[in-house]
């Protein structure tokens, strides 16, 4: 049996492996957030139909560039760390320590913004990967379900 999704989602969509639920009013995303597979809601208001359009334009082609109104959130901090995330190109990682670096920060402090980022995909937190190459953690969980969405991200673009 699928697991119905929150009601508080103005969409929620399909994916390969996941399901993406969409909040927003008719101006800006306020949140786009993984969920385990589940019913799909139609978009409520003309910005969640574009969302989805755009969620389900880069699940088709990893290559898509997003053009969402994201209300704007997070810490000073916070968002210095998505901008250089939403920096980091198709195809390509960087670590948590490199990010840091480049914000004269620590890298667990990148860690946690990322996990706080309220616009993933859009934001692409799952370019973010651990020194040497492993996984690190994602949407602020270390195992399960989420890490298996990161490796399904990172394949789906190639890397």
């Amino acid at each position: 049996m699928e697991n119905t999704p929150e009601p508080r989602y103005q969409a929620v969509i399909s994916a390969p492996v996941f399901c993406l639920g969409v909040r927003c009013d008719t101006m800006e995303i306020h949140d786009i957030e993984f969920l385990e597979p589940c019913a799909e809601i139609k978009p409520a208001n003309p910005l969640a139909a574009e969302t989805v359009r755009q969620l389900c334009a880069y699940l088709a082609n990893p290559d898509f560039v997003f053009g969402l109104p994201l209300r704007p959130s997070g810490t000073t901090f916070q968002r210095r760390v998505w901008e250089q995330i939403a920096a980091i190109s198709n195809h390509q990682t960087r670590t948590y320590g490199e990010l840091a670096k480049a914000l004269h920060n620590a890298p667990r402090a990148v860690g946690q913004a990322c996990g706080a980022n309220p616009f993933p995909l859009v934001v692409p937190c799952h370019r973010v990967i651990a020194t040497g190459g492993g996984l690190g953690g994602f949407a602020r969980h270390g195992g399960g379900f989420l890490l298996d969405v990161k490796r399904w991200l990172l394949a789906h673009e190639g890397v």
